[in-house]
C-alpha cells in the first residue's frame, strides 16, 4: 500500500494534500477555523519571526536585532533547537513551517498549528474579546509605517526612548475589563490623523512653561486608580507631543493584542496538542499513515508533551504542552470511559459527547479557571502533584497537601493560582497627580502574597515613567494597607527638547 506521507522528504504538493486531509477530519471534529496560509521558512526567517515576537510585519527597534544575533548564535552553536512551527492570529490564520521538518513533523506541524492553535484563536473567549484577526497585518503595516515616518522626521534617539519606555511599561498597557471597539486599519489611521489636527489645533505653549507652583504639594487622589499606565500617558502625558502619544499607544495596542496569549498558554497548548495528537492517528486508524510514520511521530509528541523530573537539568517548571494536553485528553476519558470518582468530581461530563466538552473547555475558560474547573484527581496522581509550603517565616518546608480528597482541591487551588495575572504581573496603578501643584505622579504597589518588587528593576521602571510623565514620580509599596517602602524618581531633563 503506497502511503501519501511516507516519504521522509516533503513536497508542496504533499502539504495541500495533508490540509486538505487533516481538515476533513478537523471537520468531522467540529474545528471551526479561519481560512489557512502555510508559509515554508528557513531557520533564518524563523529566529528573525522569534525575535520579533512572531510577528510577521513589525516596527523597528534595536532589542529584536541584538536578539536576533543571540538567538541565531546559539542556534549556530548547537545550544538551542528551534520551534517546529509558528502561528499567527490572523485572518486567514499564517502557520510558518521550517523548510528542514521532515514530512511526518510537517503533518504534525500543521495538525498542530493550522486546526489546533487556529481554532483556538477563532473560538476562544478572550481572543474574540481582545484581538481583531481580521485587521491585524493591516494594522501591523501602519505601525511600522507610521514608526519609520517618525524617525524620519523627529529623529531616531526620540522614537528609540519613546520604544524602550513603553517596552518597558508594556505588561502596564492593557485593559483587563473593557472591551475595545475593533477598527480596521483605515479607521485607524485616519483616528490617528483626526488626533494629531485636534492637538495641533489646541495645543497651547504655555502648558509647557507653567512655572511648578511654590505651595506645598497636596496628593490630588484620582477618583478611578489607573492600572493601564500606557493608557494615562497617550491620554494625560501633559509634555507628550501628539506624535509620540500615537507611539504609546501603537505600543499598547499590540500589547492588548498579546494579553489573551499570555492568559491561555497551557489551555491554548494543549488544546493544539491534544488535536495534534487526536488528528494525527485518526490519518493512521483511516489508512492514511504507516505505522512507521506514526514511529516518527510518537518521537515528536512525546519530545513536545515531554516533562522533565525537578531535579533534571532541564526542569524549569511545569510543561504547559503536558499540563494543557493531560487534561484536555482526561475530559476525553472522562466523557467517554468514566469512573466512579470521576463521576463524583465531574458529573456533568460524564457521557457528554467528548467533541462537545473539549470544544467548551476551549472556548469559555483561561488558564486559571481552566485548571480550576478541570483538572481531576488522575492528572494530579499522573503528573505526581502535591503542595511544598516554603514560608520565609519558617525554617521548615511543609508537605501541605498530598494525595487524599481535601488534597486534591488544595493541589487543584493553588495550581490554579500560580496562573493568576498577579502572580507574573505585579498589581501597580496610578493613584494621584497633582495636578495643581507640583504634579508629582503617586503610583501604589499592593504586594501579592508578601512579595517585594526586584528594587533595581522597580527603579529603573520608575524612572521611563518619570521620563514619560516630565514630572516627579513616587511609588508606594503597600501590604495589608500599609505603606512599607516608597521609591522615587526625577525626570531626566536631558530628553527635554526645548
Amino acid at each position: 500500500m503506497k502511503y501519501p506521507f511516507e516519504t521522509g522528504d516533503w513536497t508542496f504538493e504533499q502539504l495541500d494534500l495533508a490540509v486538505s486531509v487533516i481538515g476533513e477530519i478537523a471537520e468531522e471534529y467540529g474545528l471551526d477555523t479561519y481560512p489557512n496560509q502555510l508559509e515554508v521558512i528557513s531557520a533564518e526567517q524563523m529566529i528573525d519571526a522569534y525575535t520579533s515576537i512572531g510577528l510577521p510585519i513589525h516596527y523597528g527597534h534595536w532589542s529584536y536585532g541584538k536578539e536576533f544575533i543571540r538567538t541565531l548564535q546559539s542556534y549556530r552553536r548547537g545550544e538551542m533547537g528551534l520551534a517546529y512551527e509558528m502561528v499567527i492570529n490572523s485572518n486567514p490564520c499564517i502557520s510558518y513551517l521550517m523548510e528542514e521538518n521532515t514530512m511526518v513533523l510537517q503533518t504534525l506541524v500543521i495538525a498542530h498549528a493550522a486546526f489546533g492553535h487556529n481554532a483556538f484563536f477563532k473560538n476562544n473567549y478572550l481572543f474574540r474579546m481582545w484581538t481583531d484577526a481580521d485587521g491585524i497585518i493591516d494594522y501591523l503595516v501602519f505601525a511600522r509605517d507610521y514608526i519609520r515616518r517618525c524617525e524620519e522626521r523627529h529623529g531616531e534617539k526620540r522614537v528609540e526612548f519613546l520604544l524602550d519606555a513603553c517596552h518597558a511599561l508594556a505588561p502596564y498597557g492593557v485593559d483587563r475589563y473593557q472591551k475595545p471597539k475593533p477598527l480596521s486599519a483605515e479607521d485607524e489611521e485616519r483616528r490617528a490623523m483626526e488626533r494629531l489636527e485636534f492637538e495641533r489645533e489646541s495645543y497651547d505653549e504655555v502648558w509647557r512653561t507653567v512655572p511648578i507652583a511654590m505651595t506645598p504639594s497636596t496628593r490630588q487622589p484620582m477618583d478611578t486608580p489607573e492600572e493601564n499606565l500606557l493608557y494615562f500617558f497617550e491620554k494625560k502625558g501633559m509634555k507628550l507631543r501628539p506624535w509620540e502619544k500615537e507611539i504609546i499607544r501603537i505600543v499598547r495596542k499590540l500589547q492588548q493584542y498579546f494579553y489573551p496569549q499570555a492568559q491561555t498558554k497551557v489551555s491554548n497548548e494543549g488544546y493544539a496538542s491534544f488535536w495534534h495528537y487526536t488528528l494525527v492517528n485518526a490519518l493512521y486508524d483511516r489508512g492514511h499513515v504507516s505505522e512507521k510514520f506514526m514511529l516518527e511521530f510518537m518521537k515528536h509528541h512525546s519530545n513536545v508533551v515531554f516533562q522533565p523530573d525537578y531535579d533534571d537539568p532541564r526542569y524549569s517548571g511545569l510543561n504547559p504542552y503536558k499540563l494543557g494536553f493531560s487534561i484536555y485528553s482526561d475530559i476525553r476519558r472522562i466523557c467517554e470511559q468514566p469512573t466512579e470518582e470521576d463521576a463524583h468530581w465531574f458529573p456533568e461530563l460524564v457521557g457528554k459527547p467528548w467533541t462537545e466538552a473539549v470544544h467548551e473547555a476551549m472556548r469559555d475558560y483561561r488558564d486559571d479557571s481552566f485548571i480550576a474547573q478541570f483538572l481531576s484527581p488522575k492528572v494530579i496522581r499522573d503528573l505526581k502533584l502535591f503542595i511544598a509550603v516554603d514560608d520565609d517565616r519558617d525554617d521548615s518546608v511543609e508537605i501541605g497537601a498530598i494525595h487524599d480528597e481535601r488534597g486534591y482541591r488544595q493541589v487543584r487551588e493553588s495550581l490554579s493560582r500560580l496562573y493568576e495575572r498577579n502572580n507574573f504581573v505585579p498589581d501597580i496603578q496610578i493613584i494621584g497627580a497633582n495636578w495643581d501643584s507640583d504634579r508629582v505622579l503617586t503610583l501604589r504597589h499592593t504586594r501579592y502574597q508578601r512579595r517585594p518588587l526586584d528594587e533595581r528593576q522597580a527603579q529603573d521602571t520608575l524612572q521611563y515613567v518619570a521620563d514619560l510623565w516630565g514630572f516627579p514620580v513616587v511609588l508606594e509599596s503597600e501590604e495589608e494597607g500599609q505603606v512599607i517602602e516608597m521609591l522615587s524618581a526625577e525626570p531626566d531633563r536631558s530628553l527635554d527638547r526645548d
